[in-house]
């Protein structure tokens, strides 16, 4: 083998973008008939090449040009070169003086092409071979000494030295073998004469050059006729004709013509073909008299470029001439160019970059000339586009990015167009995959959720349920659902809530309390599980609905077993005036809040009434002097909840108009025990009494003259000290229990630890009679004495 460098070439071919530093040109002879398995050469070390690390890495192998066989194949472990089949030389290219069979040496990785020529070496496995067994000759006896007789040549379908070199025949007394110029002659040594000898067989053997050397004979048989002395002559020596392939059957392709100078029998002239080689015996025939040449079989131009054909002029009594017919077979276009995917990478990942070679593409087209000059072209609409690489190879790159998420497989469809009139195309289908990367993270399906949970709840019930959505695939996709630290109330929200991280499903923990908090926000992360993973987050926001659980709660008059209070009611209030009022508040909210006010028992069922939703006592009637001065009242309040709640109070009532009257308010005490507290009250009441006894005489006395039925006035705001208000009490959304607002002031005598004693006046005094203004002063004064 020899290495020939083509850089040269190479470098100035115009618009090549080719790397020609990558390329060479190896030669190897191997000689035809060589078993299969023989070493033709090693690519590797010829060309220097890692056998370890380049082969197999650069996915190296062998292509073959203008051939649907496969003669060698290359040992990717050794590098070497060798023959996958028997070679014959004659079949392959004949009578041709140099047979070459071309190779490519492809490497991916980058892309590499290395021309490889593989010289076939003839060796002598032909005998000369005659076209037929016996030749007949038929000679008249006229023929002068020196005449010449043509012999169809023998044929050897080896080349060179193993063709044809020599020719023996057998000795005789009347012929000796001539040969001049690719003819073969019997010359005509002495004159025959038919009288003695009609017929003589010779012996003819042709032998090769070759070692061993090989023969093959014919038999001449002469017949002696009388005299015919002139053969046929061809027109011409050597015919030439062109043929379009695939020509139908009876196509005419050429006449040949010859002429005898005889006249009658010995001037008829009829054709034959000479020797016609075993394969193309059925692709021609001839016209014994007209002497045309028809097609008859298959003209296929990638097959048989030409032909070359002897034919035969015969006259009437035996004499031959022969003339060379040659038929040139011109291409038309009738083979649609062949896509063959040599490389692909598949799947890709959907983050390649612009431009990333996916794929090798290799065209080749079994016509000639223009028909076989291939453009190649890829659909629209598809990020992939085809790039010229080496002679006929063509790399399949990404133009753009890829998102698997929006087109996960790609059906490319490649079309290859010769130049051909009209040009022939061919299309083929690769399949892409796009391999899924984690780049997008979960997205929730709403922005915000809400749970709503009524108080009291059992824990572990299910409040909500949160999803979220990951176009990636497989466990890039996979979601997993978490709850982000965070606290409430000042407790960690773990400590509220959990949830499912499969389904999402959000779970209470704990039971909630509506009058401890209403509602609360929690974050929960949705996290894929690719690498790195990806996560978003969502708020959810509990809202806490309330129960019916907490009974009313009376902050006005307080409980029966604390104190004992009374209320202090002129004998002169008219019907409809305010006397007194319950005033109670309820922890829950809404509805359940909803307070109404009812009597349940009284010491005078048509004396007084109550507002339903105020808690106002109002007398419904006059006073008269027949009304017992105590008064006993038990109202009860309900809320509106389902079911409803309800609380009781006692308020006690005491219709007076002077303070000598206070001291019977022992006998409305429901036999509690008496205090030294109440003498040391009444004492003090006496030395107060009789302070401001001068006083009061003079304002009686100022106001006598303009005295008038008093009406008392119960208008003003009510307030209620903190003290009274249960610990969880909130108004709710201005729906709560206490919808009018009044001030009340309590003033208790100094034996009120054990018989707790109240006057109500409202802040109003400039509408209340000089009475009334007394007794505030007297209230006022007792106050004083009580703090004391």
């Amino acid at each position: 083998f020899f290495v020939v460098a083509v850089q040269n070439t190479l470098a100035v071919m115009k618009g090549s973008d080719v790397d020609v530093s990558l390329l060479s040109n190896i030669v190897y002879s191997v000689t035809e008939e060589s078993s299969p398995g023989t070493t033709v050469g090693n690519l590797a070390k010829d060309l220097h090449l890692d056998v370890q690390e380049t082969l197999s890495s650069r996915k190296a192998r062998v292509d073959f040009e203008g051939t649907r066989k496969r003669y060698c194949d290359m040992k990717l472990n050794t590098g070497d070169l060798v023959t996958s089949e028997i070679i014959d030389r004659e079949s392959l290219c004949g009578k041709k003086p140099s047979c070459v069979l071309k190779v490519d040496l492809v490497l991916e990785n980058p892309l590499e092409l290395h021309h490889v020529s593989l010289h076939i070496q003839d060796v002598n496995d032909n005998s000369p071979k005659f076209r037929e067994n016996l030749i007949e000759i038929e000679i008249s006896e006229s023929a002068e000494k020196g005449n010449r007789f043509s012999i169809e040549q023998a044929h050897d379908a080896d080349i060179g030295q193993n063709a044809v070199q020599r020719y023996n025949l057998q000795k005789n007394d009347n012929f000796i073998l001539a040969v001049n110029n690719n003819k073969l002659e019997l010359v005509l040594e002495n004159k025959l004469d038919r009288e003695k000898q009609k017929e003589l067989n010779l012996l003819l053997t042709a032998l090769d050059g070759g070692s061993p050397q090989r023969s093959g004979t014919v038999v001449i048989h002469v017949t002696v006729l009388d005299a015919n002395d002139n053969a046929p002559v061809f027109s011409q020596a050597v015919y030439k004709a062109s043929l379009p392939e695939n020509s139908p059957p009876d196509t005419v392709v050429i006449k040949v013509s010859a002429t005898d100078a005889d006249e009658g029998v010995n001037g008829d002239v009829t054709y034959q073909f000479g020797h016609v080689p075993d394969e193309d015996v059925n692709v021609f025939s001839i016209d014994p008299k007209t002497g045309e040449i028809r097609v008859t079989g298959v003209i296929d131009f990638e097959e048989r470029s030409s032909f070359e054909i002897s034919v035969q002029a015969k006259d009437g009594l035996g004499l031959t001439s022969y003339a060379k017919v040659i038929i040139d077979v011109t291409d038309i276009n009738d083979n649609a160019p062949l896509i063959y995917l040599k490389s692909l990478t598949n799947p890709i990942p959907e983050n390649v970059s612009p431009g990333t070679e996916v794929g090798i593409i290799n065209v080749q087209d079994e016509d000639s000339e223009n028909n076989r000059q291939v453009r190649c072209s890829i659909q629209q609409n598809v990020p992939f586009k085809l790039v010229p690489s080496i002679k006929n190879y063509y790399s399949l790159v990404t133009t753009g990015q890829l998102d698997r998420e929006l087109v996960s497989d790609y059906n490319i469809t490649i079309t290859a167009t010769d130049k051909g009139s009209p040009p022939l195309s061919s299309s083929k289908t690769v399949q892409l995959s796009v391999a899924d990367i984690n780049d997008n993270p979960p997205v929730f399906e709403e922005q915000s959720y809400s749970a709503y949970v009524t108080e009291n709840n059992k824990p572990g019930s299910t409040l909500c349920s949160v999803s979220a959505r990951d176009p990636d695939w497989r466990q890039n996709g996979t979601v997993i659902y978490s709850l982000l630290p965070g606290e409430v109330n000042g407790a960690p929200v773990s400590s509220y809530l959990s949830v499912n991280g499969d389904t999402g499903v959000i779970h209470a923990v704990r039971s909630f309390d509506y009058e401890q908090f209403r509602s609360f926000k929690v974050h929960v992360m949705a996290r894929d599980n690719g690498s790195p993973p990806l996560s978003s987050n969502v708020t959810v926001s509990v809202f806490i609905s309330d129960v019916n659980d907490n009974s009313p709660q009376i902050l006005y008059p307080g409980p029966e077993g604390n104190s004992f209070m009374t209320e202090l009611v002129p004998k002169a209030a008219h019907g409809g005036s305010l006397v007194s009022k319950v005033i109670a508040v309820d922890a829950d909210s809404g509805q359940n809040a909803w307070l109404s006010y009812h009597i349940v028992k009284s010491s005078d069922t048509g004396l007084f009434s109550i507002g339903v939703h105020s808690g106002e006592i109002r007398t419904q009637r006059d006073i008269s002097e027949s009304d017992s001065m105590k008064q006993n009242l038990i109202v009860s309040v309900k809320d509106n909840g389902q079911p409803s709640l309800s609380a009781t109070c006692s308020m006690y009532l005491l219709i007076s108009d002077n303070l000598a009257e206070v001291p019977e308010l022992k006998d409305i005490s429901y036999d509690e025990k008496n205090s030294k507290l109440t003498s040391y009250l009444i004492i003090a009441l006496v030395s107060v009494s009789t302070f401001f006894l001068t006083f009061i005489i003079i304002i009686l006395g100022v106001r006598f003259c303009r005295r008038r039925k008093p009406r008392l006035l119960f208008d003003g705001a009510v307030a209620i000290p903190s003290a009274y208000l249960p610990p969880n009490y909130a108004d709710v959304d201005g729906t709560g229990t206490l919808r009018s607002t009044y001030n009340y002031d309590a003033y208790l005598t100094t034996g009120s630890r054990t018989s707790d004693f109240k006057f109500v006046t409202s802040y109003n005094d400039n509408t209340l009679p000089t009475r009334m203004r007394v007794f505030t002063f007297i209230k006022l004064s007792l106050n004083f004495i009580n703090r004391v």
